[in-house]
């Protein structure tokens, strides 16, 4: 079963997430499988038919306050039905509830986590989602840089030696930002968003062939460079072939897919004379356009067409 385990999910957020381990240490080798999170209300007044068993279960005001309201044996009797669930990660006690004495006892026997944090449920709840989906997501990586033109992510590919890096270089002189270079980690969020980054010991540097290793944070400051990036286009450079016919008009939508996601892609050859950053930095502005509905050639040619019919 992938995911991570509670384990992990407790030294990465213990901190942020003020919490502490109450009971259940012993089930600190229980996976957390999927992003989602449950709140048991319905399940602690007895309906199980659709316990979401698999999911972090955080308890806030309105289920501890049922919970608290039932005698201690109805406590033990609901807590039985539910811990008796496999795969149950964890549980958190949200605001700074205090853990009911059966809670104590019932945790360490199924070997369940409890942990409890100060913090208001419903922001706890969001910190959880955007963290597990994080660490959850869809991942690939692809050979390539990574840079933001114009606040819009784009991914530069092309074979070895093409200039790549060259063009992400010149991108950053002219103000844009850098994100990664060589390889791209691709993690895929909800909403179908591709998110790309470097791994962190190489982050922010950069190689280029005859120079070397140049780091672009130390060179041009914290101000041109990010740690992650949306990717919405591609750019590929490839060598020019006299043979192959390139798009003229820019009538027809070209198209990359990446973890199931399709990502709008530009082919550039290469050849003496071409200024390739300010080339990406106009395919940028025309996707920004195209992202906002106006497709500049499908509106000249819509033109051209009325004035021929006239």
């Amino acid at each position: 079963m992938s995911g991570i385990t509670v384990k992990t999910f407790f030294s990465e957020k213990k901190e942020e997430l003020k919490l502490e381990l109450l009971s259940g240490e012993n089930g600190l080798s229980n996976k957390i499988a999927i992003s989602d999170i449950n709140r048991p209300g319905v399940t602690f007044a007895g309906y199980l038919e659709h316990f979401s068993n698999e999911r972090v279960q955080i308890i806030g005001l309105g289920e501890y306050s049922y919970l608290k309201s039932l005698s201690e044996k109805k406590q033990t009797e609901v807590l039985e039905k539910i811990y008796a669930f496999r795969n149950i990660p964890c549980f958190i006690l949200a605001r700074g509830l205090k853990p009911l004495p059966v809670m104590l006892k019932m945790h360490k026997k199924y070997k369940i986590p409890l942990f409890s944090t100060p913090l208001k449920t419903s922001f706890l709840m969001a910190e959880l989602i955007y963290y597990l989906e994080k660490k959850m997501a869809e991942t690939t990586t692809v050979h390539g840089v990574l840079v933001s033109v114009y606040g819009l992510g784009v991914l530069i590919v092309g074979d070895a030696g093409i200039g790549k890096s060259e063009c992400a270089l010149e991108l950053v002189k002219r103000n844009h930002m850098f994100v990664a270079d060589d390889v791209v980690e691709i993690s895929k969020h909800s909403g179908g968003n591709l998110i790309g980054k470097r791994e962190k010991l190489i982050q922010h540097h950069m190689e280029i062939r005859g120079m070397g290793i140049i780091d672009v944070s130390k060179l041009f400051g914290i101000g041109f460079i990010l740690d992650e990036s949306k990717i919405e286009l591609i750019i590929r450079l490839e060598e020019w072939k006299n043979n192959r016919n390139y798009e003229r008009a820019g009538l027809e939508e070209h198209y990359t897919m990446i973890l199931g996601v399709k990502v709008p892609e530009i082919v550039f050859p290469v050849r003496t004379g071409r200024n390739l950053a300010i080339l990406v930095e106009i395919a940028s502005l025309n996707q920004r356009l195209k992202k906002k509905g106006y497709y500049s050639a499908k509106e000249l040619n819509k033109q051209l067409i009325k004035l021929m019919s006239k």
